[in-house]
């Protein structure tokens, strides 16, 4: 003879719905009681001008007019200002491959080091030159960009 294909589980979900639609039939007749003994109807709640819930509307001489033109939707405009130019920095080429097209300066100031594309120079640069440059920022990281030999 075969098991019973009822597990535990299922046994216990059944429960489950059963009291669910139980607790509901339950809430269902308090609510019918509750409107037979005070056929008022639906009860409101009010919010008023600090904002806390009350049972009595609010007094529309309290009430605030609002023009629609200042109320800002998004983010509000940047003021137009005048964008700085940015500092030339100093460093060093510690590394460039002519055949290959890039290399690395290592900033004077900070010690770090940032890609330089060949397509980014002004003029030739060797292993050892000072330059100046300014940074842009590239797919993978700060990139220097406009460089000249000093």
């Amino acid at each position: 003879m075969a098991k019973s294909q009822v597990t535990f589980n299922k046994i216990e979900k059944e429960k489950k719905r059963l009291k669910k639609r139980q607790d509901k039939q339950k809430k269902k007749e308090a609510r019918k009681a509750e409107a037979k003994e005070n056929p008022q109807g639906i009860q409101f709640a009010y919010v008023d001008f600090n904002g806390n819930l009350t049972d009595t509307p609010p007094d529309p001489a309290m009430r605030e007019k609002v023009e629609a033109e200042s109320i800002e939707l998004g983010i509000p405009k940047k003021e137009d200002r005048e964008e700085e130019e940015p500092a030339n920095k100093e460093g060093k080429v510690s590394f460039f491959d002519h055949s290959k097209g890039f290399g690395f300066i290592i900033d004077s100031i900070n010690q770090e080091k940032y890609f330089v594309h060949v397509s980014g120079l002004l003029e030739d640069i060797e292993e050892n030159d000072k330059v100046t440059y300014e940074l842009e920022r590239g797919q993978k990281g700060m990139n220097a960009v406009r460089v000249k030999k000093i």
